[in-house]
């Protein structure tokens, strides 16, 4: 994939934050599976697009000034129906103006919950020494507390993958446990792979992650996703 309007139009405005929309819109152009997400400038909006969806959804703050959506109240989860979803609207949207008033909001995005899976992270980073870096993980516990999580340096090749995933020592939990559906680890390579291809291909990025990744006996499925772009002086 080459470099997309999305990355170069946000470089010529001078932004260095996609929000999770912007950021899912471009990974999609990528060919990586990414959950169905629209983006809602109001509560009617947001209802219309609840329905045509199918209950229950999520909506989260478009900011690109609230990295962390949640610290900032910009997310509300299982809505199960137009009543909550109106409510939620109002509340994320009076709730981060109150915590961040200078914050520049686009609207609230809105999306399908997705079935639950195996949580997995994928992400990527640039060393100073060896350039930009992949990492892959469990999600959850296993990334923030017990630090499971493999790298490599970009680019990969499909055994790089899939040594890399195999590299965790929580890789038996990929492999379905006490009745746990088996995760579809060709699909993640395949994951590992594109994310690979667009850091070699967008040299703007400076960090990309999709966490969590929902991984199901077929398929996976990006929920969340962000992404950072290179200072100006940096490139």
């Amino acid at each position: 994939m080459s470099k997309t309007g999305t990355i170069a139009q946000l470089r010529k405005e001078g932004r260095r934050i996609l929000t999770e929309f912007e950021s899912k819109k471009f990974l999609k152009q990528a060919g990586i599976p990414v959950i169905e997400t629209r983006l809602a400038k109001n509560q009617k909006e947001a209802v219309e697009l609840s329905r045509k969806m199918g209950f229950p959804v999520a909506l989260k703050i478009a900011s690109p000034d609230m990295i962390h959506k949640s610290d900032s109240g910009g997310v509300k989860l299982s809505l199960k129906n137009a009543s909550e979803v109106r409510t939620a609207f109002k509340e994320i949207l009076d709730g981060t103006q109150k915590k961040n008033p200078s914050a520049s909001i686009q609207g609230v995005s809105v999306q399908k919950m997705a079935r639950p899976g195996t949580e997995v992270i994928v992400g990527t980073s640039k060393d100073p020494q060896f350039g930009p870096v992949i990492m892959f993980g469990l999600g959850g516990i296993f990334v923030e507390v017990l630090k499971d999580v493999s790298f490599r340096i970009i680019p990969l090749n499909r055994r790089d993958a899939k040594e890399m995933i195999e590299d965790i020592k929580g890789y038996p939990a990929l492999q379905g446990y006490r009745g746990k559906e088996p995760a579809d680890i060709p699909a993640l390579m395949e994951i590992i792979l594109k994310i690979s291809k667009v850091m070699e291909e967008n040299p703007e990025i400076k960090e990309l992650e999709l966490n969590p990744i929902m991984a199901y006996k077929k398929g996976a499925l990006a929920v969340d996703a962000r992404i950072i772009l290179e200072d100006e002086t940096s490139l």
